[in-house]
């Protein structure tokens, strides 16, 4: 029953709580369904918000992160209780690094089993708090729809996130009262009011003054939708532009501007563009660990600004000449308007422009990633990334995982538009599929390409299920090298045992794929990749593609050792066959030697055993009495022995007798 009936209508804390999410703009939650949240999804069918199960509530978040990434709307997941809040907690934790507005709905005991171990019982605001931006528990069925409002206020607010609200189940099935008002204060969204135009003049100035300028455009952009504006800004002022770590997509990979991505898999001459810039403006970015190669950029000689929702200095050295708390759109409106009154010097900008060529110039020979000869086992994974960039449909949206396989395509692969990347800052295992899930269902009719190794893969791939009964427009792209590969490349740089706890058994993920009812193929070359991605383009239903990698393929930078090491590998290669062969020369002639042996020892086990037959088969032959001439007897023992002496017990002996045989028997 709508709580907007009149005659003071009654409906349940769950079903008001569902009304107010889909008020939010909440179109979609996903859960893994637990006994304490049944009447919110009960509610949530009843608002028409669609409600998707997953295999796991770590998914479930990692679907609602995406969707909050791409749509900038808040995004709903739910869980019950201690293990399925705790499970949730790696998404909601990705979530917090991409600021994401992400609503996470914990159910949890009856409010007369607190306290008590009840099962599953977890402080779950306590637990969560140094995770999200805000949680709550619902006490009271008056509080539970401005609580509500306000965690969708807080998750879209300033510097968005994830919230948490947890509520006792049995408050979901308490009867809530229309116009119910919370006793807790109200929380506004941000209006992103106009910044300080003097502050904008002195960004301008800075960038404008300076011989190599150069900005460092963030996630902030993408969620003010200001791409466009930006790429305004950027060649109004001859500024080319460089984005953040897994923000590939926030300016046009194609635009001459364009200098590469910074972070894990840049070229080189990406993070040498960024320490001798003069002038930088860091727009809509929080210049994280990754992204300012451990805190490096900028540098001590960089003149710098910030602007942002939320700005941080990168390093407490070298702090930011000039601090603009604002929202990227709404800097980029103000800028545009105070250019349309600038005049440049023809000269300078000309001076630019050849600078940004040579730069671009730069750029691209740095991020070709399938030049490397190779003609070895499994896939050339920068060749993979480069038919992906040629064959993948431009609105596309591409997940990256976590791992060493997700560097090619940071430096090879080209994003044309916004909101066609997602991968997340905190950097889990797992995150690649069921981004690619949230996204394709987010964004209805475009295809989500999920990149993932073998390790991370594994941790979510049950939910290929989730896509197949969802109908997400969905393929996954597997590279496998049998081992947790980034691990195992630090394991390698300390100089310890490789393969402690790295190395992985193998998997038959096409089979995997098959048994969920995707399109699941194994591709073991380069030649095969191409049209096994068409196929799964054609599938019209889920695919995944599982691609054998050669583990000695680690990043862009590794390949060259790969490269040079060709001759190392055949020479390894060559001795690993001679070895082989030697080896088996040996059990060859170890087999023959023991073949003799054993024929020898049985002839002799033979000839022993013949004797011991003739020994058993010998009569005893008494001694024969005969007459004798007196003073002619002989000796009292009287038997000639077998060598014509007498024995002492005046038997004839035979040669290997038994000196005392057993008599004949019958």
């Amino acid at each position: 029953m709508s709580m907007t009936q009149d005659h003071g209508a009654t409906a349940t804390v769950g079903a008001a709580m569902a009304e107010a999410l889909a008020r939010a703009g909440v179109k979609i939650a996903f859960t893994v369904p637990g006994e304490s949240v049944l009447g919110l999804l009960e509610g949530l069918a009843a608002s028409h918000i669609r409600v998707v199960a997953t295999r796991n509530e770590s998914s479930a978040a990692f679907m609602a992160e995406a969707v909050g990434q791409l749509t900038g709307r808040p995004a709903l997941c739910i869980a019950a209780r201690g293990p399925g809040a705790t499970n949730m907690a790696i998404g909601l934790h990705a979530a917090r690094a991409d600021s994401a507005p992400v609503i996470a709905i914990v159910g949890g005991v009856r409010r007369e089993l607190r306290g008590r171990e009840a099962f599953q019982e977890l402080d779950v605001v306590r637990a969560f708090e140094p995770i999200v931006k805000w949680a709550v528990e619902v006490k009271e069925p008056a509080d539970a729809v401005p609580l509500v409002e306000r965690a969708v206020a807080t998750a879209t607010g300033g510097r968005p996130g994830p919230v948490l609200i947890a509520i006792p189940s049995d408050l979901l099935d308490a009867q809530a009262v229309a116009g119910s008002q919370s006793r807790l204060p109200a929380v506004h969204p941000d209006h992103h009011a106009e910044p300080d135009p003097t502050l904008v003049r002195k960004i301008l100035h800075l960038l404008g003054d300076a011989r190599r300028p150069l900005i460092l455009a963030g996630a902030g952009v993408l969620r003010a939708r200001s791409t466009d504006a930006l790429v305004r800004f950027a060649e109004s002022m001859r500024v080319p532009v460089v984005s953040s770590w897994r923000r590939g997509d926030v300016f046009p990979n194609d635009n001459p501007l364009y200098l590469g991505m910074a972070g894990a898999g840049a070229p080189a001459g990406v993070r040498a563009r960024l320490e001798e810039a003069d002038a930088l403006l860091v727009l809509g970015c929080r210049m994280g660990e990754i992204t300012t190669f451990g805190y490096r950029i900028p540098s001590s000689t960089t003149r710098w600004a910030h602007v942002d929702m939320e700005p941080r200095g990168a390093t407490s050295q070298h702090r930011p000449e000039i601090v603009l708390a604002a929202d990227v759109a709404a800097f980029l409106r103000v800028a545009q308007r105070v250019l349309a009154r600038a005049a440049f010097d023809a000269a300078s900008l000309d001076e630019r422009t050849a600078a940004n060529a040579s730069d671009r110039e730069a750029f691209e020979a740095g991020s070709v990633v399938d030049a490397e000869p190779w003609d070895g086992p499994g896939v050339h994974p920068g060749r993979v990334v480069a038919t992906l960039a040629r064959v993948l449909p431009r609105e596309a949206i591409l997940t990256t995982d976590a791992g060493d396989f997700g560097t090619w395509a940071a430096r090879g692969f080209r994003f044309h538009r916004p909101g066609t990347f997602l991968g997340s800052a905190a950097g889990p295992l797992g995150y690649g599929l069921p981004a690619a899930i949230g996204a394709a269902l987010a964004r209805p009719g475009r295809l989500g390409v999920a990149l993932a190794g073998d390790g991370g893969f594994a941790m979510t791939m049950s939910d290929l299920e989730t896509a197949v009964r969802e109908r997400a427009h969905v393929v996954a792209v597997v590279f496998d090298n049998g081992r947790y590969g980034t691990i195992w490349r630090h394991q390698a740089d300390r100089g310890s045992a490789a393969g402690i706890g790295t190395t992985l058994g193998p998997v038959d993920f096409a089979a995997v794929a098959e048994a969920c009812g995707a399109l699941g193929i194994s591709v073991g070359s380069d030649d095969e990749f191409e049209p096994a991605l068409q196929r799964a383009l054609d599938a019209g239903r889920p695919a995944l593609l599982h691609l054998a990698l050669d583990p000695r393929w680690t990043t862009p930078d590794g390949a060259e050792a790969a490269e040079g090491d060709a001759v190392e590998v055949a020479v390894e290669a060559a001795v690993q066959a001679a070895s082989e062969a030697l080896q088996a020369a040996v059990e060859t002639i170890e087999a023959a030697v023991e073949a003799e042996l054993d024929e020898a020892l049985e002839a002799t086990v033979e000839a022993i055993e013949a004797v011991e037959a003739l020994s058993a088969a010998q009569p005893v032959i008494e001694p024969i009495e005969t007459e004798s001439p007196a003073g002619d007897a002989p000796d009292s023992a009287g038997a000639l022995d077998s060598a014509g002496a007498l024995d002492s017990a005046g038997a004839l002996e035979s040669p290997g007798a038994d000196p005392d045989p057993e008599p004949a028997q019958g």
